[in-house]
């Protein structure tokens, strides 16, 4: 075992502490309802086109939020769809063609985009050429954002202050995702990352897994790329999301899982490598009360 590995067990062992439970402990079920789609009144219609991956969706879920208007849609990835349950509609950039645009037949598209009031975009802010294309040619009325965070803010406050540079008020400090409210009874270890840079070592997983075994069912997730026997992985992430509430502690990287678990209030026990917890952490009123736990293992 790695000397981070032993720092890491013994701060977990004198820090954590939980009530036994049921050792038979199944993973709650519950049918999450169909997102809705609410129709047009003629109100002012406002697209949002976020790109990214799962924790930057997150992390400017306040901004976006609070950029909503009377009516909003939102265009992202794919697997981001089910977490804007804020907006009126959420499609993926994919369905709505906006790759087509400017290399393939794209009239479809150009109408779509046409029928908004406003547009917001994260997608395409460091290309000129789709900037031209969408302001000059076609003369939409689209602010284009930065999509990665500049200076040496959070993520988080550094897209709070876009929204409200754009006018957007109360823009909340944290992510909140809406669950229904059911009993933390079970460990949730979630050991991977979008890259090898992010990953402490597996065997911190495994003290951590040891560790919380003790007193409560453990249960390892992964994604649909991911290779571990023991994991489950559930596609939706809404639906993942409802049930790491039922968390009493998250353990995971610098991953948009982490960011999840916190936005559904579950406790979370963030690990960093070599990313900066500074700009990256997750955020939530469960996380402040572990934030101290973040360690740097090498």
């Amino acid at each position: 075992m790695s000397s981070g590995t032993t720092r890491y067990s013994r701060q977990l062992a004198g820090t954590l502490r939980f009530t036994a439970v049921d050792p038979a402990f199944e993973l709650p079920q519950w049918s999450v309802p169909e997102f809705a789609l609410k129709v047009d009144n003629g109100k002012h219609r406002r697209l949002l086109i976020r790109p990214g991956a799962i924790g930057d969706f997150i992390v400017s879920l306040p901004a976006m939020e609070a950029l909503r208007t009377e009516w909003t849609e939102v265009w992202c990835a794919g697997q981001n769809v089910p977490l804007a349950r804020f907006a009126d509609r959420a499609i993926s950039i994919a369905a709505a063609g906006l790759d087509r645009l400017g290399f393939l037949p794209a009239e479809d598209v150009t109408e779509r985009l046409r029928s908004f009031d406003s547009i917001i975009s994260w997608y395409g802010a460091n290309n000129s050429a789709f900037q031209a294309l969408t302001l000059d040619t076609l003369k939409l009325n689209i602010t284009f954002l930065p999509a990665l965070p500049e200076g040496d803010r959070h993520a988080l406050e550094f897209y709070r202050k876009q929204a409200t540079g754009l006018g957007g008020h109360d823009v909340a400090r944290s992510p909140r995702l809406a669950c229904p409210q059911v009993p933390r009874t079970f460990a949730a270890i979630h050991p991977f990352a979008s890259s090898a840079r992010k990953q402490v070592p597996m065997q911190v997983f495994e003290a951590a897994a040891e560790r919380l075994a003790q007193t409560m069912p453990v249960f390892w997730l992964r994604g649909p790329e991911d290779q571990l026997a023991k994991a489950i992985h559930i596609a939706d992430l809404y639906d993942l999301g409802c049930r790491l509430a039922g968390a009493r502690v998250l353990v995971g990287n610098d991953s948009g899982i982490t960011h999840l678990a916190a936005a559904v209030r579950t406790p979370v026990l963030a690990l960093f490598g070599e990313a900066n917890p500074r700009h990256w952490a997750p955020r939530g009123p469960a996380v402040a009360a572990n934030v101290r736990y973040i360690l740097q293992v090498k």
